[in-house]
């Protein structure tokens, strides 16, 4: 089996490499498009995963791109000759169906990283109408699945699989280190959020950061109201063109909350960091999973908004506790209420952890993927294969 993967950043979206080198574990042929010159193209290659160098992102806000990005990737279908196109990016999926048509005869399938595009009411007609005969869906979360069928997508057309986790991650741990650099003793409570920082987008009505980082803030400084010992920290920083948004953050939070919370910017030892939170927090307005996976795997307790996938990882009082979005008031009564929980908290976190090892195993996940595409391909047949100049050229592999 061959499936040609479509992924528009070589520098996040560690998700998607995860789960293609579990696909090349269990022997399918796996090429990916990545940008050319990505960071983590090496990456990729070491896991046996072949890389072309080509951004197939929609470029929408250069039009006069697009004839010659669609060429490019009917260019590299041709060289390919892949079984499935597997596409991880609402952009790549649209360039994909532009440059094949509705009725090209290779299936194409779009893994959805989340919800966003989908609860809006203009984007979720443009992907949806825009699919053709040979299109086919996996939603990482229930929510993504659930719009898609109520959009009236077959449900023969739609999978439910997550993107999985590296649970080996988690199991090696780290020496807690934050406390250390904070200086704050074992007894003084900690709350994190641990978020890349994304700028508000006005095409979508965004008057606020996607992950929820005002309400964070706003919630920290009424805490600090009832628990003046509490500090706040913000791990993760400034995402694409978001620099001058973050320093909008830390002004806001200065004024609000002081030195009680901190701004750690992106770290890359997160396992070190983790074990000394009281508490993590993910205040999204529209998420998939997020980092509630995360902070679950690491047994940490953990409030998240109840939007999106969230509640698929955080069960509310059995595996950790959901609030209400744009909510600051209800977060910090939940922050105030965990803190007093102490060991059923923490009993209630290592819930979530064994929760999220079973569930988001990429082991477990990736081979989920693969009955998915033997399933599409028996829906939808291999097609014969195109020479480079689109001629015929016999019929294509039969799929293990």
């Amino acid at each position: 089996m061959r499936a040609l993967h479509l992924v528009k950043t070589g520098v996040g979206a560690t998700w998607a490499l995860r789960q293609m080198r579990e696909l090349v574990r269990l022997g399918v042929e796996t090429h990916v498009a990545l940008p050319p010159g990505a960071p983590l193209a090496p990456a990729y290659e070491s896991a046996g995963i072949i890389v072309h160098a080509h951004q197939f992102d929609l470029p929408v806000g250069r039009p006069s791109r697009i004839p010659g990005v669609i060429r490019r990737l009917r260019g590299l279908v041709g060289q390919v000759q892949p079984d499935l196109i597997h596409s991880h990016f609402v952009g790549t999926t649209l360039t994909m169906r532009l440059a094949l048509g509705r009725r090209h005869p290779i299936p194409r399938l779009f893994q959805v990283p989340g919800p966003l595009h989908l609860e809006h009411a203009l984007f979720r007609h443009l992907e949806t109408r825009s699919a053709g005969l040979r299109d086919f869906w996996i939603g990482s979360c229930k929510k993504t699945c659930d719009i898609y069928r109520g959009s009236g997508i077959a449900a023969d057309r739609v999978f439910l699989s997550y993107y999985g986790m590296d649970l080996s991650t988690a199991e090696r741990g780290g020496r807690p280190t934050l406390r250390t650099e904070l200086g704050l003793s074992r007894d003084r409570p900690l709350v994190g959020m641990v978020a890349h920082i994304y700028p508000p987008k006005w095409y979508l009505g965004q008057l606020r950061g996607i992950k929820g980082h005002e309400d964070f803030i706003d919630a920290v400084a009424i805490c600090l109201g009832r628990v003046p010992d509490l500090t706040g920290v913000i791990i993760g920083g400034p995402w694409g063109d978001a620099r001058s948004y973050e320093q909008r953050l830390r002004r806001l939070g200065q004024g609000r909350c002081g030195s009680r919370l901190v701004f750690l910017g992106n770290r890359p030892d997160l396992s070190c960091l983790y074990p000394d939170l009281d508490i993590a927090v993910h205040p999204s307005l529209s998420e998939n999973v997020g980092g509630a996976s995360e902070s679950l795997l690491h047994g940490v307790p953990t409030i998240s908004t109840n939007v999106g996938g969230l509640p698929d990882v955080v069960r509310h009082g059995e595996t950790g506790w959901l609030v209400p979005p744009r909510d600051p008031q209800r977060l910090a009564a939940t922050i105030i209420d965990v803190l007093q929980l102490a060991q059923p908290g923490r009993a209630v976190a290592l819930n979530g952890q064994r929760w999220v090892r079973d569930l988001l195993d990429v082991r477990r996940t990736a081979d989920e993927v693969v009955r998915i595409y033997r399933r599409i391909l028996r829906q939808a047949p291999a097609a014969p294969r195109m020479s480079m100049a689109g001629g015929r050229e016999g019929q294509g592999r039969a799929t293990p």
